[in-house]
């Protein structure tokens, strides 16, 4: 035993097959070493292990030096990776582990461009284009790190799917919602904070009364870095009032006085969109969207909208407001021009004309 402890970054477990050995670096995954310590066997092991260069966490037995495997597992590890804000990692990072499941045993270099093409062309439109930003990233990363000489997602170019994306809340679908969580409920809190701040949802969990001074919420968006500052709605000011809150950082909270994750944040807001019995469409999300519609519908520019959404273009604004109101829009316009239209008079029809005959079909 005394032997053992002289030996770094070894760890030994005790289970009913007896006593296991294994090699640990910090940052690194457990490597085991055989026969007993201080056999041939077991010091050539943990010499081989000591002079090896460090695996990430995340490699596996299959990850040999060159293979997509080991560089994912390197990849997955970097400060380029860690950069990545939002849902962009998680998103980035399972479409990534599933292209690891089936080719992380092939070389890095054995990846052409026609390989890459014929792979998405087998994938629905979504996963495709998913797979081909998180691909074109991994691969830049990879030329940067001299892994391979060029990559080989530059020039594949795919049609971006349609979408209307998120679904926009409307109308009475926030009704619905209203009718079954009563303002003072958490559920109504929540559903006010996306209506009335148009922010997502990683940012508006982290709201609370700190960030509110004299009527203006500061936020600084999670995604952008932007900071914003909004002027709180006279609804919203009512209903953070009447919810009963601890003297918690957040007030958004869970049943046990915690901070909401993102996604346990996503889950519980929808087991509130059930309660009120709405459509599985109907998201936190869509409430940023239905913000933006409301402030279109009442007749702000998209310069006006993107100072509360904290959007950096305007096409994206556009986007977010296509759900607005258009026979609301219609008539504001008409009324602006002139509330009585102008009825065409009768033209009188020659008789000669009136004696024409009508085409036949």
């Amino acid at each position: 035993m005394s032997r053992l402890r002289r030996l770094r970054y070894v760890q030994s477990f005790n289970s009913a097959g007896g006593t296991h050995h294994y090699f640990r670096k910090a940052g690194s995954p457990r490597i085991p070493l055989p026969g007993l310590v201080g056999s041939a066997e077991f010091m050539a092991a943990y010499a081989d292990a000591l002079t090896a260069a460090p695996m990430p966490i995340g490699a596996s037995k299959r990850s040999k030096p060159g293979s997509v495997s080991l560089a994912l597992a390197e990849y997955f590890a970097s400060r380029t990776f860690s950069n990545f804000s939002g849902g962009t990692p998680a998103l980035r990072r399972a479409a990534l582990e599933r292209f690891r499941e089936q080719y992380g045993h092939k070389p890095l270099a054995s990846l052409p461009t026609t390989f890459i093409v014929a792979l998405l062309d087998t994938m629905a439109p979504h996963s495709a284009h998913t797979l081909l930003k998180s691909l074109r990233s991994f691969m830049t990363w990879c030329v940067e790190r001299k892994l391979i000489p060029a990559n080989p997602t530059l020039g594949i170019k795919l049609k971006v799917p349609k979408s209307d994306g998120y679904h926009t809340w409307t109308e009475d679908e926030v009704a619905r919602f209203e009718a079954a969580h009563p303002i003072g409920s958490r559920a109504r809190l929540a559903l006010a904070l996306g209506l009335y701040t148009a922010q997502r949802r990683s940012d508006v969990i982290r709201i609370g009364r700190q960030h509110i001074r004299d009527g203006v919420l500061t936020v600084r968006q999670q995604k952008t870095g932007k900071v914003l500052a909004i002027p709180v709605h006279a609804d919203l000011a009512a209903i953070i009032a009447a919810t009963p809150t601890t003297d918690h950082l957040t007030l958004l909270t869970t049943l046990t006085n915690k901070n909401y994750s993102p996604n346990d944040f996503s889950d519980q807001f929808g087991r509130w969109c059930d309660a009120a019995d709405l459509p599985s469409r109907c998201v936190f999300h869509g409430l940023r969207k239905a913000a933006a519609r409301r402030l279109a519908e009442g007749g702000c520019t998209v310069h006006e909208i993107a100072a509360i959404t904290g959007h950096t273009t305007l096409k994206e604004v556009e986007r977010y407001t296509e759900a607005a109101d258009q026979v609301r829009l219609a008539r504001a316009a008409i009324e602006r021009f002139g509330s009585e239209s102008v009825k065409p008079e009768p033209v009188e029809v020659s008789k000669p004309l009136n004696g024409l005959p009508k085409k036949a079909g």
